[in-house]
């Protein structure tokens, strides 16, 4: 679930944080970035459960209609579709995906149905929802369909919903859009046979992915000397105390890929912090940011310093 670049945003703001400290301790600020990282999990299936916690409302308000003393004939008999939704049903009888959210204690959406009740309203209104409770029969694939456009149009852009999850931790932001993204993707890959494996993932793709996140924290905080001497002079126009703090720690990662991470290719590194760059520091830092760590490839090149194999020559 877990790519690359959210991981080198992650230690960004663990750098960042670390040297804000009156007193910084490189241990407890490691524990911090592990944490911040697997919280990651949790506001996904938090995100899921909303859906299920949708399902639900829609359950009981079909009830209550039902009860209405002048209830009309819709109402006395309304559509099922929705509560049915086969794909819905699959993720609230998962197993695995229960106990978690009972073991994390993830009953976010029984304490606070206001926001339920916000989103169902919110469905409730819009044409395609009507229709899709006309289907008298659905097969996976429409309830699949159906569930990712509730997701993308009605769940995500919710500002509620985002000023919710912002109170709750506020670690969750910036990994919202990337939980989003992971959860339409699941979505749409999702299956009676594969659901255990989807709906609780784990959070890195390999054991390589997991010490690249420890590894690239320690080696910029351990190294701050070496790597503030590398961009010493190849900034002429400007001063180091100068630089956005930002800008000056997104430089100190970029070499230490170059001189550590032997297996990610330079360019691979210049292209994902030039990314990085324009979305978390100022509109000239991309450029700035692109020019410096070309001309540090370069140089490192040239005298043998860069510290590639295999694919990483390049």
């Amino acid at each position: 679930m877990l790519t690359r670049r959210h991981v080198r945003v992650k230690v960004l703001q663990s750098v960042y944080a670390y040297n804000r400290l009156e007193n910084p301790d490189i241990d407890t600020q490691e524990k911090f970035l592990k944490y911040s990282i697997e919280q990651m999990q949790d506001l996904y299936l938090l995100m899921l459960q909303l859906m299920v916690a949708m399902q639900g409302q829609a359950d009981r308000f079909m009830i209550i209609s039902q009860q209405k003393h002048l209830a009309t004939e819709t109402e006395k008999n309304p559509s099922q579709t929705f509560v049915k939704n086969k794909v819905l049903n699959l993720i609230a009888t998962n197993s695995l995906f229960v106990e978690t959210i009972e073991k994390k204690k993830l009953n976010y959406w029984d304490l606070d149905s206001e926001y339920v009740n916000i989103l169902f309203n919110a469905l409730k209104q819009k044409d395609w929802y009507q229709a899709y409770l006309e289907l008298k029969e659905t097969d996976f694939k429409e309830d699949q369909k159906f569930v990712i456009r509730v997701f993308k149009e009605i769940v995500a852009p919710n500002e509620k919903i985002y000023e919710y999850i912002e109170d709750k931790r506020l670690t969750w932001i910036d990994d919202f859009p990337l939980v989003n993204t992971a959860i339409v993707k699941m979505l749409g890959k999702l299956s009676e046979k594969n659901a255990s494996d989807l709906l609780v993932p784990d959070l890195y793709k390999n054991e390589e992915d997991r010490q690249y996140a420890i590894q690239l924290f320690r080696k910029v905080i351990l190294n701050e000397d070496k790597l503030n001497a590398e961009i010493t002079g190849k900034t002429p126009n400007w001063d180091q105390d100068r630089i956005a703090d930002v800008d000056l720690i997104i430089l100190k990662m970029g070499i230490a890929e170059f001189l550590y991470f032997p297996s990610i290719p330079a360019r691979a590194t210049i292209n994902e912090y030039l990314e990085i760059s324009k979305e978390y520091s100022t509109p000239k830092s991309s450029i700035f940011v692109n020019g410096i760590l070309d001309k540090i490839v370069k140089e490192f090149t040239e005298n043998g310093k860069l510290n590639k194999i295999g694919r990483g020559l390049h």
